[in-house]
């Protein structure tokens, strides 16, 4: 019943060992998660390879309850006498817990969707000497530019199973991919990433490509006065600002007053509002062709599609599951992974639809100042352009931004073909007005 670095743990092992915990279970309730992953990494910079490793990481996390006390001990033990031993650990602390103000019971059997994560065997099972000879090419394509290049290529392949004695089972399996690269030539750099369920899925050589032709475009930029500006986002800056709007939107924070969509006053939260432009559509949906990331949702809730904003109106808040129960509803659960919906054009129609602004490759060491209004800071990087007649005239200084992300998604204009970046799918993005408050050196 060991799972092996070669194959991960199945379903029928997963819910045999579920089984096995709850019958030696002295507890009220236990509830149970195990999760198997296989990671590998290939780390590059300066052109040649720097890391190549891969490791196999194995956890059961068993949490007892008794009546409204609980404590939860992990062990990756995979001899059932560690386990049990685990087990008599968590129901020791358990007993000597305080009762939690919060509790609720158990979760029960659930329904979920019938759709599977994408599992790409090819992705599972790609070598290290693989891994080696592609980041090898990604390596000459940069030294063949005079460019130097770093990065990574990442792959993952995990099982996770749920359950507990209140009948709650879940499986699944899945697969991820990563490959990010930087590209520096004297005093210009640029930056290009993405991730999707499978190697196939990204376009490395597209992205080495146009990130070699934008750094060497970088060198030499020219300062401009902090102001208020016309931006067009690159698809992975927004993937660092977009998300930060989601992960305000806990119904829990908005209706104690303690959020943005928080009612005048405290009473209530701002559903239904019309907030932001109409362009503005975001959905939990975890069927996006790019995202295939199963029906399995945070803390074993279905994880179905869900509108989040409508036409730039909120729709849903995030609900967990004691929050719906004061509230008579349904818990929702995580709003994630997120889907911004896009339209047919590309990057380069939105910079060419602008007059004057500024082109914003990549966001970074992205903070928030203010959780009631959204006011965010943070810094450009790799690569940001002045935007003259439709086009990128010349590389400017990197800025400081500080920004309400609110006042961002209300002045959004057009929307590009949306892309993987982590677990969210998003659009380049073009908006009217974008604050940026200093000059920094970095480049």
């Amino acid at each position: 019943m060991v799972a092996t670095a070669s194959q991960l743990i199945s379903r029928e092992q997963a819910f045999d060992w579920i089984e096995m915990i709850i019958a030696e279970a002295a507890s009220d309730g236990v509830s149970i998660s195990i999760e198997e992953k296989e990671s590998a990494l290939g780390r590059f910079g300066e052109n040649q390879i720097r890391q190549n490793l891969q490791k196999n990481q194995f956890e059961i996390r068993i949490t007892s309850h008794f009546g409204r006390r609980s404590a939860s001990t992990t062990t990756v033990d995979q001899d059932f006498e560690g386990i049990v031993a685990a087990l008599r650990r968590s129901e020791d602390l358990a007993r000597i817990a305080p009762e939690d103000p919060e509790w609720v019971p158990l979760l029960e059997t659930q329904v979920y969707a019938d759709y599977r994560a994408k599992f790409d065997e090819t992705t599972f099972h790609y070598s290290p000497l693989q891994r080696g000879e592609l980041i090898q090419q990604v390596c000459q394509w940069s030294e063949a530019a005079n460019i130097e290049g770093s990065g990574i290529l990442s792959t993952s392949a995990s099982a996770y199973a749920l359950g507990n004695s209140a009948g709650l089972r879940a499986y699944d399996c899945q697969t991820n991919a990563e490959f990010s690269y930087t590209a520096k030539i004297g005093n210009g750099s640029s930056w290009g990433s993405r991730t999707g369920w499978g190697l196939s899925e990204l376009p490395i050589k597209q992205i080495v490509m146009t990130t070699i032709q934008r750094s060497t475009a970088a060198q030499n930029p020219r300062k401009i006065e902090p102001d208020t500006y016309p931006v067009v986002f690159s698809s992975g800056a927004i993937a660092n600002l977009i998300p930060r709007v989601m992960w305000n939107m806990s119904a829990r924070s908005a209706d104690e007053g303690r959020s943005f969509f928080s009612k005048d006053g405290g009473d209530g939260n701002r559903l239904g509002e019309a907030l932001f432009n109409p362009l503005v559509n975001i959905y939990r949906d975890p069927t996006h062709p790019l995202l295939q990331s199963g029906a399995i949702g945070s803390g074993g809730l279905p994880g179905d599609r869900l509108p989040i904003i409508e036409n730039g109106v909120p729709k849903n808040l995030s609900y967990d599951r004691y929050w719906a129960s004061q509230k008579g509803t349904e818990p929702t659960g995580s709003l994630f992974p997120l889907v911004m919906t896009g339209s047919d054009q590309t990057l380069a129609d939105l910079i060419a639809g602008t007059e004057r602004g500024i082109f914003v490759n990549r966001a970074w060491y992205v903070q928030g100042v203010n959780s009631k209004t959204l006011e965010t800071t943070g810094m450009t990087r790799d690569g940001t352009f002045w935007i003259e007649d439709g086009k990128l005239a010349y590389p400017i200084y990197n800025l400081r931004f500080n920004q309400s992300l609110p006042d961002m998604l209300k002045d959004v204009e057009a929307i590009a073909t949306p892309e993987r970046h982590g677990s969210s799918v998003v659009p380049a993005v073009k908006v009217k007005n974008f604050h940026f408050s200093s000059i920094t050196d970095s480049i």
